[in-house]
């Protein structure tokens, strides 16, 4: 499907061992790759939306699945902000509220994916990708404390020029920053050549709002083939397995 093509622009890892010249091997118009982290490239068994509901109904707020899954793939300090604010007057109350059960669920989600297993073939995907050329980053609702323990633990740090999380955005998506962070870590200036990869329909959002060439969804983490198709995207695939014979052929 087609969709609109917008103009435009963190942390770096390991950024001297991609070179900012280096192009696809492949006969691909993409060079970077931007991946989504839970349900795209680390197993999604639910257990976000869990410690969300869990936080919430432990300082007092009923916050029913449901409500939850229209924000999947959002910033998590942003989900917690907004239904604190649906739900509480007063400012100051919102604040204390909200960080409280921020850590809650921070808490619960790194001792949950302290165990959370890859993808099927996401790391074989990896080293094809960049074995073709291909610069790899990341970007997730999740903070930088709850990212990096997943990637330290994996070892996957040397395959990403870019592991941008919600920290170091003033606003998650389907706001495009992440996107445009990842690009200017990798020094890719045209959007024409980026592609966005996620679970969600939000990972879809933001890569029309980026105006990026490729916006891909995958069926391996929170959404099905019919909510993913809701959104404007290039390919829906099975699992970033998929990808290296996709791009391939784009």
């Amino acid at each position: 499907m087609k969709h609109s093509r917008r103009q435009t622009l963190k942390t770096i890892v390991g950024a001297a061992a991609f070179p900012a010249a280096a192009l696809p091997a492949a006969a691909s118009r993409f060079r970077l790759i931007v991946l989504d982290v839970g349900g795209t490239i680390i197993e999604d068994r639910g257990d976000v939306p869990e410690a969300l509901r869990s936080a919430f109904a432990n300082h007092g707020m009923t916050v029913t699945p449901a409500e939850i899954a229209e924000l999947r793939g959002a910033s998590k300090r942003q989900v917690v902000r907004t239904f604190v604010e649906r739900r509480t007057k007063s400012e100051a109350e919102r604040k204390k509220l909200a960080e409280a059960i921020y850590k809650d669920f921070n808490t619960q989600v790194k001792k949950a994916y302290s165990t959370a297993k890859p993808i099927a073939g996401a790391e074989e995907t990896f080293v094809k990708m960049r074995a073709s050329g291909y610069l790899l980053a990341t970007g997730t609702g999740f903070d930088r404390e709850i990212c990096d323990s997943i990637f330290n633990r994996l070892g996957w740090g040397k395959y990403f020029v870019s592991t941008v999380t919600s920290d170091d955005v003033v606003e998650g998506r389907p706001a495009p920053y992440m996107i445009f962070h990842a690009m200017a870590a990798a020094r890719v200036s045209s959007v024409a050549e980026v592609a966005v990869v996620g679970d969600t329909p939000l990972d879809l959002q933001a890569g029309n709002n980026a105006g990026v060439h490729g916006v891909i969804g995958v069926l391996s983490g929170a959404s099905t083939a019919e909510r993913l198709k809701t959104e404007p995207s290039t390919a829906i695939l099975s699992s970033v397995a998929d990808l290296p014979t996709y791009l391939g052929k784009t």
